[in-house]
C-alpha cells in the first residue's frame, strides 16, 4: 500500500511539472489550417458573436487575435501567439488586458491540437479542431471552483476584414 501511494504521489508531481508537458507534438507549419478568419454566434439574449483571426505560420510564430461582442458591445478581446519553443508548440494568450499565460501542446494531429497548462486557474486546456465540414471548434476546459467546466466556440471560416 505504501509503495502504491508513493508511486501515485510521484506520478502527480511529475505531471504537475512543466517539464512533463513540454513534449514535441508537431511543427508550427502543421497548424497552417488554422490561418484565416473565423466567426461564430450564440443565440443568447442579446446575441453573442465571437471572432478569431490567425496569421499564417512565419518565422516560428502564428499571431492571432479574438473578440467577443454581445449586444453590439465589445465584452472581451484577446491577443494570441503560437510559437515553437524548445521542441514544443506554445500557445500564449493575453485576454482583455490581463497578464499573459502560456499553454504547451499536449497532443496534435492533422486537424487538431490541444494545449495544456495544469497550473493555470481556468482554463487548463485549450483546443482547436478542424471539423469535416470545414468549420472550427475551439474549446476551453478545466476545473473551476472544484467543478469541471467546458465552453465550446463553434466557428466557420469567414472573409477577413479589408
Amino acid at each position: 500500500m505504501h509503495r502504491s501511494l508513493c508511486r501515485l504521489v510521484a506520478l502527480v508531481l511529475t505531471l504537475a511539472s512543466p517539464a512533463a508537458w513540454a513534449q514535441d507534438v508537431g511543427s508550427l507549419d502543421a497548424l497552417a489550417w488554422l490561418a484565416g478568419c473565423w466567426a461564430g454566434e450564440r443565440a443568447d439574449e442579446p446575441l453573442q458573436r465571437f471572432e478569431e483571426q490567425w496569421m499564417a505560420p512565419r518565422a516560428g510564430v502564428m499571431l492571432g487575435m479574438g473578440r467577443m461582442v454581445r449586444g453590439g458591445k465589445l465584452v472581451e478581446h484577446e491577443q494570441m501567439l503560437i510559437r515553437e519553443e524548445g521542441g514544443a508548440l506554445v500557445y500564449t494568450a493575453r485576454p482583455s488586458g490581463q497578464a499573459s499565460v502560456s499553454f504547451r501542446a499536449a497532443s496534435a494531429h492533422a486537424d487538431g491540437i490541444v494545449f495544456e497548462n495544469p497550473l493555470h486557474d481556468f482554463a487548463q486546456r485549450i483546443s482547436y479542431r478542424l471539423l469535416g465540414d470545414g468549420s472550427l471548434l475551439a474549446r476551453i476546459e478545466g476545473e473551476r471552483r472544484g467543478r469541471t467546466r467546458a465552453v465550446e466556440f463553434p466557428m466557420r471560416r469567414v472573409d477577413c476584414p479589408g
